[in-house]
């Protein structure tokens, strides 16, 4: 679906031509797409299906710039075009979700079974593709919250329209008079819709602006903890870092764990590849995150971590390394510890 919007709009541009405008206008519309992506991130939960649908918006932008009126702020426009491209790709989809959302957990003598589609499940995102680099630290902060994975699966419960309302309701603090404007509805409408959306993200337990974590100094020493008994495959260590009630999850399989004794039992049996592994920070879903790879050198996965209380609670591993390692910017290869996401752009 998201293949066929990116080449829509690369069609689109192509048919377009010398109506497309150029210097300034473009600029102004490339200053949204920060901000853009990160709310087509939390309509659709794929980062990929996100830039898709943004480049599809700036297209139609382009197209229609010498019509803009002006009536509305360029923004709100930006964001009616991009919200009707998300409600556009969502007609007959599925719901995406985590493993977690799908079953019970697994117990380690499970069989890993096959992947299953791309599709199913929520992706991570890189916080620079979504996130502000400067902006207020309270905003920040709810920003930050709000593409966490739980709370992106959470969002993918509601109806489309419903999760448009939401996110420009509670994240983006629109008005509902705004938001109506944007619907094409009635500021009633848009708060019934917004009191059934609560009342479902009540029922998940998750809310946008729960917590928020800074990476404080304790967090940051837990981070260099976890790294150091990982990379040394020392269970001693991970038993100390790791929360007893913890989670290892491994999309694209539907296999997932539930505690530190079943994720150490899984990393010394069918997790034994991962010894000798070398992970490089990055940033995702408003976390700390890992490229993971392996001792000879191969990527294996996109690690986002949760934690808690001072001690790890989840393991997110995205397995799909031939797009999600480019998307973070990281090398085909480890090549040592200098490398960074910045050393491979």
């Amino acid at each position: 679906m998201g293949e066929a919007v990116a080449g829509d709009g690369v069609a689109a541009a192509e048919g377009a031509g010398r109506g497309v405008p150029q210097g300034e206008p473009v600029d102004r519309l490339e200053a949204h797409r920060t901000e853009l992506t990160g709310y087509c991130y939390r309509m659709l939960g794929s980062a990929f299906e996100a830039e898709d649908a943004v480049q599809e918006t700036m297209v139609r932008a382009w197209r229609s710039y010498d019509r803009f009126e002006g009536r509305a702020s360029l923004r709100s426009w930006l964001y009616r075009i991009a919200t009707n491209v998300c409600l556009d790709l969502l007609k007959g989809s599925r719901r995406r979700a985590r493993p977690m959302d799908l079953a019970s957990p697994s117990s380690v003598d499970s069989p890993i079974g096959t992947g299953l589609p791309e599709t199913t499940w929520i992706g991570p995102v890189p916080d620079q593709r979504v996130l502000a680099s400067a902006g207020d630290p309270a905003e920040t902060a709810v920003a930050r919250e709000s593409i966490r994975l739980a709370f992106i699966s959470a969002l993918q419960r509601l109806a489309p329209r419903q999760r448009a309302v939401l996110i420009l309701r509670e994240v983006l603090s629109w008005s509902a008079s705004e938001v109506a404007e944007l619907l094409g509805s009635s500021v009633a409408s848009v708060n019934s819709a917004l009191q059934r959306a609560r009342a479902t993200l009540a029922a998940s337990g998750d809310h946008a602006a729960d917590a928020p974590q800074p990476l404080d100094d304790a967090q940051q020493a837990l981070l260099r903890r976890y790294v150091d008994a990982f990379e040394r495959f020392d269970m001693d260590a991970l038993t100390a870092v790791l929360h007893e009630d913890s989670m290892l999850s491994m999309p694209p399989y539907a296999l997932w764990l539930r505690g530190r004794a079943d994720i150490l039992k899984w990393l010394l049996g069918p997790g034994c590849g991962c010894e000798g592994s070398h992970l490089v920070p990055v940033r995702a879903n408003g976390r700390a995150a890992f490229g993971q790879y392996r001792a000879d050198g191969t990527p294996w996965a996109i690690q986002v971590i949760e934690a808690a209380d001072g001690r790890v609670t989840a393991l997110q591993c995205f397995l799909d390394t031939e797009r999600l390692f480019p998307l973070f910017g990281l090398p085909a290869r480890y090549e040592g510890p200098g490398v960074s996401p910045a050393s491979a752009s």
